[in-house]
């Protein structure tokens, strides 16, 4: 059977206060946020990519919508994100990360070449900036 075309449309991670994530997450990355309440937020990280955060705990039964049930989901301890940036944008993200006084717990050069750092959100999620180079893929 031949692989069927598909590609990842959402992220979510789990946090202990949602204001601050959202504060941290809209302040560091900018990225505008297209719908939340007092229990979620979605962020738009680029055309056809979204970042969910959800309040932990709020997800442990269904939510029930107008539209149908959306199934219980969450996770026990930190998650973790990577996000690609160009290379030429690794010193621009360490300054950046730095000015914001968010400090970076690891900083790897791998193998082939490509640069990771990684950082914590407000509820201790791994973070991660990575250039190409990390992957055999990317």
């Amino acid at each position: 059977m031949p692989a069927l075309p598909i590609s990842i449309l959402e992220t979510c991670l789990y946090v202990d206060d949602l204001p601050a994530s959202r504060e941290f997450y809209s302040r560091l990355f900018e990225f505008p946020e297209i719908a939340g309440d007092e229990h979620f937020c979605v962020f738009q990280v680029r055309d056809g990519q979204l970042l969910l955060l959800f309040l932990k705990g709020d997800s442990s039964s269904n939510a029930e919508t107008a539209d149908g049930d959306i199934p219980v989901h969450g996770s026990q301890g930190a998650g973790h994100l990577g996000f690609a940036i160009p290379t030429e944008q690794l010193a621009a993200w360490e300054e950046r990360l730095a000015l914001q006084h968010v400090p970076v717990e690891s900083h790897v050069v791998w193998p082939k070449g490509g640069t990771s750092l990684y950082f914590r959100d407000p509820s201790g999620n791994l973070l991660e900036v990575l250039t190409p180079g990390v992957w055999p893929s990317y």
